[in-house]
């Protein structure tokens, strides 16, 4: 079996347990991948390293059976980068709190090293969106499983979004910034800007302002299958355009953003016992009796 690993900014406390996940797929004979990074955080350390090849990620992640994230939700939306099209599985290791995309405990590695061996899990396909028009992104990644985001840069000034869905007239956003986010993104920045929480096997995309100017002006879910366009006004030159965690600035002249359901999918690897509504009871202390 082939591995590859991505981590990033791991804290010391969690090493003995990376060395654990080695130990366990050098005992089973796997071929295991690290990222240039992750490999230059961990050389520094005791880990032994010599039975490990090293991908770069610009390149993309080699052929492998299975991708471990370790780390927390950003470091797997980092890592979705890397597979991008190949659809290759995600195992997500959390090192810290419990996370809606890294779910497996790092405490929990040699039963999920275990349960790949003996094939005990199962998939979530997860939707991304993706960026097309004229814009061209320097990096080439006009993907993302969270969200598109287009927001005001340097300025107390608001942006106008003037957005479309299906090359039909919905609205212009006057507001800090817009949010067309998956499912998967309905319990990220969509969130906290005041949009729903959305199933993650939920056919839909979530159009949610930032801040709007007028506060009639609420999110709204439409289908997957709707394409968006956003056409961006603003007295600044530049704004800024964020897929995921990755942001990039544009001049306000920039053609307009069209926004649609990725050609391809994010497969995460879960086990048995997972549970989407109790992870969201558990992060957001749903049914908490704060009474107490």
């Amino acid at each position: 079996m082939k591995i590859a690993i991505h981590g990033r900014k791991v804290n010391e406390s969690s090493f003995s347990y990376i060395a654990q996940l080695l130990n366990e797929l050098n005992s089973n004979g796997a071929e295991v991948f690290l990222s240039n990074p992750f490999y230059e955080l961990l050389k520094e350390t005791s880990l032994d390293l010599q039975n490990c090849k090293i991908y770069a990620e610009l390149e993309g992640i080699p052929d492998v059976n299975f991708t471990v994230s370790i780390g927390g939700d950003g470091t797997l939306l980092e890592t979705v980068t890397h597979v991008g099209a190949k659809e290759i599985p995600i195992l997500g290791v959390n090192t810290g709190r419990l996370g809606f995309l890294a779910t497996v405990s790092q405490d929990k590695i040699k039963e999920a090293v275990d349960a790949l061996y003996h094939q005990q899990y199962s998939y979530e396909h997860r939707t991304v969106v993706e960026l097309k028009g004229d814009i061209q992104l320097h990096d080439g990644l006009n993907f993302a499983l969270n969200e598109v985001t287009v927001t005001k840069k340097d300025t107390s000034s608001m942006i106008v979004a003037h957005t479309y869905v299906d090359d039909q007239y919905l609205n212009s956003y006057w507001a800090d910034g817009l949010i067309i986010a998956t499912p998967t993104g309905s319990t990220g920045y969509s969130l906290s800007c005041g949009g729903p929480v959305v199933s993650p096997q939920s056919s839909n995309l979530i159009i949610t302002p930032i801040s709007p100017h007028n506060l009639t002006v609420r999110p709204l879910v439409v289908s997957d299958e709707s394409v968006v366009t956003v056409q961006v006004e603003s007295r600044s030159e530049n704004f800024l355009l964020s897929l995921d965690s990755r942001s990039y600035t544009l001049a306000i002249d920039s053609s307009k953003m069209i926004i649609k359901k990725g050609t391809f999918k994010v497969k995460l690897v879960k086990f048995g016992g997972y549970s989407f509504l109790e992870t969201l009871r558990q992060k957001l202390n749903w049914g908490l009796d704060v009474r107490n």
